[in-house]
């Protein structure tokens, strides 16, 4: 299982989360701020099979409302499975940054 926090501009938000839940992904998301702007985004956390990875960075990626995509890779993901994005320079009003992580190793204590 793999972890994909998405976080979008809100302007973008609802058009993300529309295409992500029309494509069969369950999404939990918040209102967020920050950056040297205060600008506010949405954060969307999605748990996914590792076989869906690209389909839901597919849908990231076509959504039309995302222009430039970030990925950071987290603990237990290598970037060649993630090259279906660009890792461009972010621009600061119009970019979506996404991280993804590992929960195969995930326990509570």
């Amino acid at each position: 299982m793999k972890m994909v926090m998405t976080v979008v501009p809100k302007k973008y938000g609802e058009k993300l989360l529309s295409d992500l839940v029309h494509a069969g992904f369950s999404t939990t998301f918040y209102e967020t701020r920050g950056g040297m702007l205060r600008q506010s985004q949405l954060t969307m956390l999605t748990a996914v099979k590792d076989t869906e990875v690209s389909k839901i960075l597919n849908v990231i990626k076509s959504s039309g409302s995302t222009q430039n995509h970030h990925i950071h890779y987290g603990y237990g993901l290598k970037s060649k499975e993630t090259n279906i994005c660009s890792t461009d320079e972010i621009q600061t009003r119009s970019s979506v940054v996404i991280f993804i992580w590992s929960l195969d190793q995930f326990e509570l204590s």
